[in-house]
């Protein structure tokens, strides 16, 4: 098939990479004319070095070239910028082939899930053709093809399958779930959770306390999604408890390095700029707190990440706090 991709951060150059080896031909859309020429030059992207490039991979800077002919088009751009890229997409002409989502997060405002996002620009009428991609899965790690299982849903069956048919490959393993606000809810969920850990390690914290945050906030996640109309047993799979796992326990985490940065004594703004690529938390916390306070249904973790994100909480403080909460039964 032809793919259209959008967005060449790690995230998108590793899925394209993966595509392209799968034996389609992709076409790599940047917003910036000079990073289109870097990539083309070298063949290897600036944050994932040596990493081989197959040569059905091409790179543009021009949205309607990589869109030209595309029987699926593919997006890893940010959560905030999904909106104003597909814009951009129905600016170039009407979108009549799959559009596939691989971001996480939940817009600011809205409270709407990526895929909703998509639905609320293309229509009704093209809800058949959205779909996504989410699971536990840095990009450094499938760039070097090392195994990895994801999970992928779209509101029609059959693009469902499709997805998995375009990216399922010997290390690359792809499960169907019908739910796809299940799966875009947990993919979004778990960078709040991961600034949390990364905050709690690098305030010297140990396992147990990273347990408990982990525990708790998987049961902050499942609270929540009851407002997207999510099954439950979505978030104890691959989108919710595997990206849950892998984003709040590794230094690959770029959420998870946010948050010890901050602890470490760094401002959110310089930790940002430390980390060097958009870290998705800072911004669903925002949403999901929106989302919180609109349904009512507390969220002490994601409260307290964003009070130390924007309202300059220590982050100390913000641990006693949660320490000093009424305790009741748990449930689960």
């Amino acid at each position: 098939m032809k793919v259209g991709y959008l967005g060449a951060g790690t995230w998108g150059f590793a899925l394209a990479s993966l595509l392209a080896s799968n034996g389609h031909e992709v076409v790599l859309w940047t917003a910036k004319p000079e990073f289109a020429e870097l990539l083309k030059r070298d063949r290897q992207h600036p944050k994932l070095p040596k990493a081989q490039i197959d040569n059905k991979l091409s790179f543009t800077s021009d949205m309607a070239e990589a869109l030209k002919g595309a029987d699926v088009v593919i997006e890893s751009v940010t959560a905030k910028g999904l909106r104003p890229v597909l814009e951009q997409v129905l600016a170039c002409g009407e979108l009549n082939v799959p559009f596939v989502i691989t971001s996480k997060g939940i817009e600011q405002d809205s409270g709407l899930l990526l895929p909703e996002v998509a639905l609320d620009i293309l229509g009704e009428d093209k809800k058949q053709l959205i779909g996504c991609l989410s699971g536990p899965s840095h990009a450094e790690e499938v760039i070097n093809q090392l195994p990895t299982s994801v999970v992928c849903a779209a509101y029609d069956k059959s693009l469902m399958f499709l997805i998995g048919d375009l990216f399922n490959s010997s290390f690359f393993r792809v499960y169907p779930n019908s739910d796809i606000n299940g799966v875009a809810f947990g993919g979004a969920m778990k960078n709040i959770m991961a600034i949390a850990c990364g905050i709690s390690d690098g305030l010297g914290f140990g396992d147990n306390t990273k347990a408990a945050l982990m525990t708790r906030g998987l049961h902050e996640i499942r609270k929540l999604s009851k407002t997207k109309g999510c099954l439950p047993e979505t978030l104890n799979g691959l989108s919710g408890m595997g990206d849950l796992c892998v984003t709040c326990l590794s230094t690959l985490s770029r959420n998870y390095m946010f948050g010890r940065k901050i602890a470490e004594g760094l401002s959110p703004e310089k930790a940002r700029a430390a980390i060097g690529m958009v870290v998705e938390g800072v911004y669903t916390c925002v949403s999901a707190l929106q989302l919180g306070k609109k349904h009512e249904i507390p969220v002490p973790i994601t409260q307290a990440i964003y009070s130390i994100i924007y309202e300059d909480l220590n982050p100390r403080d913000a641990v006693k706090s949660l320490l000093q909460r009424a305790i009741k039964e748990e449930h689960l």
